[in-house]
Formats: structure tokens, C-alpha cells, sequence
């Protein structure tokens, strides 16, 4: 894993390029957000066998391999991610069902994110959390942090409380509610994003509450820079400033990540 500045970015990062949606991490997690509010939406896994707690967890230590985690961390991980493939068979939660690609690319991925972030005392809105993707994997790994999971859709936000009353989490509250309504009356020391819209999508629906937050964390795959350099002129405008980036790579060919860190105008001078 590999910490990038802001002034380490390729090289004509003024030019605009056309934005790629689909990649990467992006693609992950749009797999994940199919309209389940749509009566005609069928569920894609009813019949798909739900893995033991024994298989998530052999998949979750193959994940996190060579990562300094506790072990009972990855157990809980284990318990979750059985939680939302059973859910998985009644609401289209993810298309990601393969147990090591579940541990890879929703666990280590939402894991990271609170290597790179200090996450002790402050408090996050997991925005658009779908299943309760990164949101619940950062709950789970930072008790001390106070995290918001939030999602318009009142189906998923049903499930995600669901799961966060099983798991007996004290640090975790889910809200079915629009971002920006929400954002207008409550604030943040992170916003979390996890492939929601491109970069320049996001910052464009946090323009009216930008002061919210002091953080926006956006998750990424390798399409980041020719996001953000396509969204440069729009983020700076509005008070956005790319602050940092942090690259890694997930294991087995499953590809590579980055989160995007940007200052918000909340967070100016603090």
C-alpha cells in the first residue's frame, strides 16, 4: 500500500478527461444497488446457499493475510457478512456472493479505510450505504467512532438496522432519508462514499451542504485520476480540495482501490 499527495498525481491532471463508470470498486459496489423498491425487481440470489460462518471466516483470514488484525475482529466480520447473504436471498443487497470475493472486496476494502482515517472519538455518515458497505465493516472495527448509515431507500435501511441489533452495536444508527436533507441538519466529521456516483457527481450533490462535513472520503478503483481530474475545476469552485490519496491493491487479481480524500469547506483551519 502506497500513500500518494496531492502533488504526486499524474502528470496534465488539469486536463479533463470523460469519466469511466463501472470500474473497479465502483463496479463492486453498483452491483450491490440494484432498485429494490421496483415491484418488479425479482431477487437475483433467493437460491444461492448462504456460506457457513466456518467458510466466511477461512475466507476473511485468506483476505486479510499479512494485515495486523485482530482475530476476533475477522470473526465478527464473519458474523456480518452471513447476515447480509442471508439477507441477500429475500433483498438485492449485493451481487458480490463468493465468499472471498465478499471478505476482499467489502471487508479489507471498508477495513482499510480505517488505517488510513483517525476515526476514534469522530463521527461518520456512511452515505448511500446500500447492504452497509463501508459503514458497518468501520462500526465493527472502530467502537469509539459514531457512525450514521444512510440510504433513501427504506427497504436497505430496514435490513442495515436489522443487522446492527444483531451484532449489538452501540456505535451504529441506520437513517432512510435523501443526503442532502439530512446533511442540512446534522453534521459530520466524515462523509463516506463508496462508488454512490462519480467525483464530480458527488461533489454536486453536497454543494448545498458542503459546510456539513470537514472530510469527504470517496472509495475508488483505478479510474480515480481520471476522475478527479475530470471533476478538478467543479470540487475547487465549490470549496472541495483533494487532500489525499491513498492507493492499495486487493488480493487475488481482484484489483486495485484508492481513497480519495477531500477537505471540505467545513473543514477549513481545523
Amino acid at each position: 500500500m502506497t500513500f500518494d499527495d496531492v502533488g504526486k498525481r499524474p502528470a496534465g491532471e488539469g486536463a479533463a478527461e470523460p469519466e469511466e463508470p463501472g470500474e473497479g470498486a465502483d463496479r463492486d459496489a453498483a452491483q450491490a444497488r440494484p432498485n429494490d423498491d421496483d415491484p418488479d425487481n425479482v431477487v437475483a440470489h433467493a437460491q444461492t446457499p448462504v456460506p457457513s460462518l466456518d467458510e466466511l471466516r477461512a475466507a476473511l483470514d485468506w483476505a486479510f493475510e499479512g494485515e495486523e488484525i485482530d482475530s476476533a475482529l475477522l470473526g465478527r466480520f464473519a458474523e456480518h457478512a452471513r447476515l447480509v447473504l442471508a439477507g441477500n436471498q429475500r433483498l438485492n443487497l449485493t451481487a458480490i456472493v463468493e465468499p472471498r470475493e465478499v471478505a476482499a472486496k467489502h471487508y479489507l476494502d471498508s477495513w482499510r479505510a480505517t488505517r488510513l482515517l483517525p476515526l476514534g472519538g469522530r463521527s461518520l455518515l456512511d452515505l448511500g450505504t446500500g447492504g452497509g458497505f463501508p459503514g458497518m465493516p468501520v462500526a465493527i472495527a472502530e467502537p469509539q467512532a459514531r457512525v450514521v448509515l444512510l440510504d433513501s431507500r427504506a427497504k436497505r435501511v430496514e435490513f442495515v438496522k436489522e443487522t446492527i441489533a444483531a451484532l449489538g452495536l452501540r456505535n451504529a444508527s441506520a437513517v432512510a432519508e435523501r443526503a442532502e436533507d439530512h446533511l442540512a441538519r446534522n453534521k459530520y466529521d466524515i462523509v463516506l462514499v463508496r462508488a454512490v456516483s462519480s467525483v464530480r457527481e458527488n461533489v454536486r450533490l453536497l454543494r448545498k451542504v458542503r459546510h456539513s462535513h470537514k472530510d469527504l472520503v470517496m472509495l475508488k478503483g483505478p479510474s480515480w485520476s481520471r476522475e478527479a481530474r475530470a471533476a478538478e475545476r467543479e470540487a475547487e469552485r465549490l470549496g472541495f480540495r483533494l487532500d489525499t490519496v491513498w492507493e492499495h491493491k486487493l488480493p487475488g487479481e481482484m484489483g486495485e482501490r484508492a481513497f480519495l480524500v477531500y477537505r471540505a469547506p467545513g473543514g477549513h483551519g481545523n
